[in-house]
């Protein structure tokens, strides 16, 4: 074991680029004519599937041998089919390609795992057709979604967005590529940070967006113009580092993830902040510093930010009283039914875990030896790592792997910066 010189020493932790800013900006730099330079994107899975899309729909993607820039050539249009598009796993490629490949002509199949065709996609589909595309999904289960593509309209749209924000941030993307402006009353949206990085982000390269206090939102067609973009790291999988400095009573920074962040998911600081530890948001940085004891006691709602409820979930047995994360039913529609896989792998411990259709309490308690059931879902094998910062040997994963889905070098990362002596 290392033996640190100072529990307070600041460690800096290598975060990788953010998974969704980097799949949007993908998305966008196809869209736009010109070539776009992204700089630090995330590779992993999820974007590397994505680009691998982007190429099967006949846009010209480039990358540095170090994979530090990836140069994405488009036409300023929709693409042209046929063409057969595999998602894999990423939920991103089969919600944000679909309406881009409806604004080009030709025929486009989409299909992906059998862990992607389990999660929804008729609400994408019916927003399609309303808008002037043929669309089918199969229910048999033989692909995820059939478009024979003339290009799109425009024109008004009501959106039910309780489900997921991605049908939305998706529609949105194609929405300058369409022939007349975009409308979109949006109902029961959830994760609304991920719809304000939507918007940075088209706006970056080039789009006109109009918003109204009543939750409408308007974008004018135009195109995009080719921009490059630096990808800032990845707040989602910074929650973890945080996290496992409020346990072992350390201190860490993200160094290029600060105030002017594009991602809800650094609110998950704050979140820490309820719990006793010390948090400092810079503009070009964040730390946490902990104390190795977590304060308990309350409830918080993490609907737009759901991606990191399973972080506090994991940790929170640590606690000195309950905690309960509210708001986060749409978690139960991801790689995972995040709410369900959680509270068994904490009851797997011993942890007394109590659920309802939007919530989970969490109950202090000493975890005991148990294989957590990751359910092929990086989020759930990185979230209990972390609590076995403080319960060592006791807690395995039955799929370390799967955090190659967002962070391939998750495991020797947390290793790196904890392999020490954590707070008692």
């Amino acid at each position: 074991m290392t033996t640190w010189p100072a529990l307070r020493t600041p460690l800096t932790a290598r975060i990788p680029g953010s998974k969704s800013i980097t799949n949007r900006a993908l998305l966008l730099a196809a869209a736009a004519r010109g070539t776009t330079g992204l700089w630090a994107p995330l590779v992993s899975d999820d974007t590397l599937a994505f680009r691998t899309a982007l190429t099967d729909l006949g846009i010209r993607a480039e990358t540095t041998p170090d994979d530090q820039c990836w140069e994405i050539t488009g036409a300023g249009r929709g693409p042209t089919g046929p063409a057969r598009i595999w998602c894999a796993d990423a939920g991103t490629a089969a919600r944000f390609l679909p309406p881009f490949a409806a604004t080009g002509d030709g025929e486009f199949v989409f299909d992906g795992s059998a862990q992607l065709r389990a999660r929804p996609l008729h609400p994408l589909a019916e927003a399609l057709a309303h808008l002037g595309a043929r669309v089918r999904t199969d229910d048999d289960g033989d692909t995820l979604l059939r478009i024979d593509a003339r290009g799109l309209d425009g024109g008004e749209l009501a959106l039910d967005s309780s489900l997921s924000s991605q049908y939305l941030s998706g529609l949105l993307m194609a929405a300058p590529l369409m022939r007349t402006p975009l409308a979109i009353d949006v109902h029961g949206l959830v994760s609304r940070p991920y719809i304000d990085m939507t918007l940075a982000l088209m706006r970056h390269f080039g789009a006109t967006v109009e918003e109204s206090a009543a939750g409408r939102i308007e974008v004018r067609p135009g195109g995009y113009t080719a921009t490059d973009l630096v990808i800032e790291p990845d707040a989602s999988t910074a929650s973890y580092v945080f996290a496992a400095a409020a346990v072992t009573g350390r201190s860490v920074t993200v160094p290029g993830l600060g105030s002017r962040s594009l991602q809800g998911d650094l609110r998950f600081a704050e979140v820490l902040r309820l719990t006793g530890a010390e948090v400092e948001v810079r503009e070009d940085a964040t730390t946490v510093t902990g104390t190795g004891r977590l304060r308990g006691g309350f409830d918080v709602d993490m609907g737009d930010i759901s991606d990191t409820f399973m972080t506090l979930a994991a940790i929170a047995p640590l606690a000195d009283a309950p905690i309960t994360v509210h708001g986060i039913a749409h978690a139960r529609l991801k790689e995972s039914d995040r709410i369900a896989a959680v509270a068994r792998n904490l009851r797997a411990l011993g942890i007394t875990a109590d659920e309802g259709p939007d919530r989970l309490t969490v109950h202090p308690g000493r975890p005991r030896p148990a294989r957590i059931a990751c359910h092929r879902d990086h989020r759930i094998a990185m979230a209990f790592s972390v609590l076995g910062l403080r319960a060592p040997g006791r807690i395995t994963l039955d799929d370390p792997d799967c955090v190659g889905k967002t962070f391939p070098g998750f495991h020797a990362e947390l290793h790196r910066l904890f392999d020490g002596p954590a707070a008692p």
